[in-house]
């Protein structure tokens, strides 16, 4: 990715969907107030009363609604993913999957779909923070011709149950505690840790989680799968199994265990707020689709099962072919009305698209859209504006909670001969869905595959495959969260357990968290897979988040050629002094302060530029510029540092300044300096 990529990003695709919506945006802005019944309002201040001290009539209609639609505002938050955030965009298809689909949106190369995503936690509720250490989603509505497409998505290949059956148990494991609603947005306590225990295929995916995957940067650089197996169908009706994936062009970063839970105190919102003034900046997050296609014939060709939602489809054996881009490119203009309101469903799928007998798949056609009715009150919240599909849909539904579709048949039935028996079936061959014939058999029993039954061979790949860093970032969080465990048996059981993945992993965790160590040891597998470690991901310095710290007198010549360089690359600049205002060079040089050192902090910046200089307050300035040194040098991140700042930092026997670009006698600072942004981290600083 050059710069001149970057500023290709600006140019907003046009989007149908948007124009659709447009009928239902409303300005309130320069216009009279009125009720909801169009009366205009000439006090929206005092209640009515009998005199002014006296009692309040019930008369009062106008407060009547306003404090009766107050009162209503909130719907049922989601029992999961109830904390999100999301953006409009588009899905341009790269070439055609016509071999292996008769999906109208993977048709041909350039075809462009709108859409709509958004982006989740899983435990915490609405309120709670970003940046927890948490399982992501995320949800994508395609409108396509064809009707609405939802692929659903989360943020590591593998599910932590194998059978639906088990969902509200881990649900009901991993949220707070019953007794006193604690921990928010954590999954740090006995409950969730007893279950992994007694419950073990959920330990592949509790690995994924206590990994760097764990705790994403943000939602532009989160990798997701759809985890279930999906079926492609073609148009001479032969079905390949698929798994599909999100791959973000800017590469996959996560941030450490204490930045997490610092910046989940100082910023909540940081996931959400970095995504919207991604777009607001021009900088459209991109996100290319990957299929992994299996043919049918080859189902059982290898050492997993490949209907288990616990078990990933290494890259290596299972290819990812990249088939199409979704770049975000509008933010929502209400919170609510688009993001809480959007109703996803894996059942939603279009002809060509059609589900295999993967066993959690099964069960969430069920789930969603019982969820839906019981959060948006009525059977009707398809007609909900982000919800409507962009082609027309017509069916015998009538009645319901908030139906405002004016039929005007007289016809509600089907076969009919009064409508022609319309509105009519549609032939496959005319476009109509029709399922995947696909052969089942068998006896029905309460059971699940044999070929399910290998808990902890790919679980030791995917340790296998962490490079020495992510080991250690694993190793902390697992000390963290089960030392979090109030009972030393269940800490044991956990310990035990991990032992199956990793003999030495497992030891340290046991030595760090007060329990025996365990005995046995870990499966005798040594595959490996580049795929699984964050560290191959592509690194840019593009949309970096650089702070400028900076006050009076600095050389106005040699910074505003720095920030030149940074701006050409896309980079984040925040101007951050000990006031606002303006600071200005000793050649007159003026740069608008952003931030101050009180509302910003370091763990919201992913690399700093120290240029020092005078304040009037230089002793507190002076602590100021040490703190967000001292932080940014401790998390590994980049540092710059300009003529006029090297006496903040100095070399010493505990330090070997890996990653710290001086601009002194450097004439290729610059250049140095964004590949230092570029690659984010120097994890052999010390």
């Amino acid at each position: 990715m050059d710069n001149n990529q970057s500023a290709s990003r600006n140019q907003k695709p046009m989007n149908s969907k948007n124009d659709q919506l447009d009928e239902f945006r409303v300005k309130n802005t320069g216009k009279p107030m009125t009720t909801n019944q169009s009366r205009k309002i000439s006090n929206d201040q005092e209640t009515l009363k009998a005199g002014e001290r006296g009692p309040s009539l019930h008369e009062d209609w106008h407060y009547f609604e306003k404090m009766t639609h107050f009162v209503r505002e909130r719907i049922p938050s989601r029992v999961v993913h109830a904390r999100g955030y999301g953006a409009h965009g588009i899905f341009e298809c790269y070439k055609s999957m016509k071999q292996y689909t008769k999906a109208g949106f993977l048709q041909e190369s350039g075809k462009k779909t709108p859409v709509f995503v958004r982006f989740s936690t899983v435990q915490g509720d609405r309120g709670s923070k970003d940046t927890a250490r948490d399982l992501r989603c995320k949800g994508v509505k395609f409108y396509t011709d064809e009707g609405n497409y939802d692929l659903t998505t989360i943020a590591m290949p593998v599910l932590i149950n194998q059978d639906p059956m088990k969902f509200p148990d881990v649900i009901h494991a991993y949220q707070p505690e019953p007794r006193s609603g604690m921990p928010t947005a954590s999954g740090a306590h006995d409950n969730f840790w007893d279950y992994v225990a007694n419950n073990q295929e959920a330990l592949h995916m509790v690995l994924w989680v206590m990994s760097d995957r764990g705790i994403i940067k943000n939602y532009r650089m989160m990798e997701s799968w759809s985890i279930n197996t999906y079926l492609f169908v073609n148009d001479e009706g032969v079905a390949t199994f698929v798994r599909f994936v999100w791959k973000p062009v800017l590469g996959v970063h996560s941030l450490l265990q204490d930045e997490a839970q610092k910046i989940g105190g100082i910023d909540p919102d940081y996931h959400r707020r970095d995504l919207r003034e991604a777009i607001d900046r021009g900088a459209y997050p991109e996100y290319e689709l990957g299929v992994q296609l299996i043919a049918m014939e080859d189902e059982f060709k290898f050492d997993f099962d490949v209907l288990d939602p616990a078990k990933f489809w290494p890259e290596e054996l299972v290819p990812v072919h990249i088939i199409g881009k979704m770049t975000l490119n509008k933010n929502v203009d209400n919170e609510f009305a688009e993001l809480e309101q959007v109703a996803f469903n894996p059942a939603n799928v279009v002809p060509g698209i059609d589900f295999s007998n993967d066993p959690v798949l099964q069960g969430r056609l069920i789930a969603y859209q019982s969820a839906q009715y019981h959060r948006l009150g009525s059977a009707n919240f398809q007609d909900l504006p982000i919800n409507r599909p962009l082609c027309p849909f017509h069916n015998n539904q009538r009645k319901g909670y908030m139906r405002y579709r004016i039929d005007v048949d007289q016809v509600n039935y089907h076969k009919n001969s009064i409508a022609n028996n319309t509105p009519y079936t549609t032939p496959p061959e005319e476009g109509g869905y029709v399922h995947y014939p696909k052969k089942v058999e068998g006896h029905v029993v309460r059971g699940r595959s044999k070929s399910f039954n290998d808990i902890f061979t790919q679980p030791r790949i995917f340790w296998n495959s962490l490079s020495p860093v992510e080991k250690h970032h694993t190793i902390e969080a697992l000390s963290f969260q089960v030392g979090s465990v109030k009972r030393k048996s269940v800490r044991q059981q956990v310990v035990d357990l991990l032992v199956h993945v990793d003999k030495e992993m497992a030891t340290i965790v046991a030595d760090n968290i007060g329990v025996d160590r365990p005995s046995g040891s870990h499966v005798p597998v040594s595959i490996k897979y580049p795929s699984l470690s964050q560290m191959n991901t592509p690194h840019y310095a593009y949309t970096q988040r650089v702070g400028i710290l900076i006050g009076d007198g600095f050389n106005g010549k040699e910074v505003k050629s720095v920030l030149h360089l940074l701006r050409e690359y896309g980079v984040f600049i925040y101007i951050i002094s000990e006031t606002l205002g303006t600071v200005t060079g000793r050649d007159g040089t003026k740069f608008k302060v952003d931030e101050t050192f009180l509302t910003s902090s370091p763990y919201l910046l992913d690399s700093i530029y120290v240029v020092g200089g005078r304040s009037k307050n230089q002793d507190k300035f002076n602590q100021d510029m040490m703190y967000y040194i001292r932080v940014t040098y401790q998390h590994y991140k980049p540092i710059g540092v300009a003529t006029s700042g090297q006496s903040y930092i100095q070399t010493s026997e505990k330090n070997n300044l890996e990653g710290v670009i001086f601009a002194t006698n450097n004439p290729n600072f610059n250049k140095e300096f964004v590949s230092a942004i570029a690659k984010q981290r120097f994890w052999n600083r010390r």
